[in-house]
């Protein structure tokens, strides 16, 4: 155990500050499941920070009414640039990061689509901001000076950033070591491969007359891999083909589809 435990410890963990106006949304979520183990394991640190302990006016005012008028409130500048300039201990945010800086996301439906690339991409890093927006909105001067990047999870509109984050928080701790039991776990997720996963079955071999296919019941591994990978290529062009035009496909892979197709057509 203690050998574990040095193990563990000599990977730094990622952390990720989540800026926001309701911090009472994220305990529930993270001190479930995965999440919660990668916690306690030092893997991953979530701290949140309430944007309201940044303002300094008796009513803590974090928003106000839109110049030019219109319905609505939005985020004023001043609590979100000093929340997020003390947290970080710098002057100034540059508005393009260094390679290796913390990039400062605002979760909106405005930013790049949130997908496995990205994922990867953000699981790089030592250090993730996260701001979550409310109301109307936020001071375009937010966007304009502190904010790095620019983050949806779709193409619909949210009450607030607070669910994006945690998927993001979660989306990415995935993919650092030792975060999942089974070390090739994220390997194979949907969109991790660029395809859709396989399908899985456990005890009993038979349900309501409902059997588990034969080759995952034969031993023979080479064969399950396989079926597998097929059965991923085979959901793929039914539920989402246009992932098929970026998959990394062998020539296996292409001769199984190029068959599927012809059998299609007759």
């Amino acid at each position: 155990m203690l050998l574990i435990y040095f193990l563990y410890a000599r990977i730094p963990a990622m952390q990720f500050e989540v800026f926001t106006l309701l911090p009472e949304v994220f305990p529930s979520y993270l001190d479930t499941s995965i999440l919660k183990k990668a916690r306690e394991r030092g893997l991953i640190q979530v701290n949140v920070h309430n944007i309201r302990d940044y303002t300094h006016d008796k009513h803590h005012t974090t928003d106000d009414t839109p110049y030019g008028g219109g319905g609505g409130m939005v985020m004023k500048p001043e609590p979100v640039f000093e929340a997020i300039e003390t947290v970080l201990g710098i002057a100034s945010p540059p508005s393009t990061p260094e390679p290796d800086s913390t990039p400062i996301i605002l979760l909106t439906p405005q930013g790049r689509v949130f997908n496995q690339s990205i994922a990867k991409e953000l699981s790089q890093h030592k250090r993730i901001v996260l701001l979550c927006g409310r109301y109307e909105g936020i001071d375009e001067r937010i966007r304009e000076n502190l904010v790095t990047d620019q983050i949806s999870i779709g193409d619909y509109v949210l009450t607030g950033g607070e669910i994006p984050a945690l998927i993001l928080i979660d989306a990415v701790s995935r993919l650092l070591p030792n975060v999942l039991g089974d070390p090739t776990g994220a390997e194979d997720d949907s969109h991790a491969m660029g395809l859709l996963e396989y399908p899985h079955y456990t005890r009993p071999p038979e349900f309501r007359g409902n059997k588990v296919p034969d080759v995952l019941l034969s031993g023979d591994h080479k064969k399950i891999d396989k079926w597998r990978r097929e059965q991923a290529l085979l959901r793929t062009l039914h539920k989402r083909p246009e992932m098929l035009e970026t998959a990394e496909l062998t020539k296996e892979d292409k001769k199984f589809l190029a068959g599927l197709k012809q059998d299609e057509n007759k």
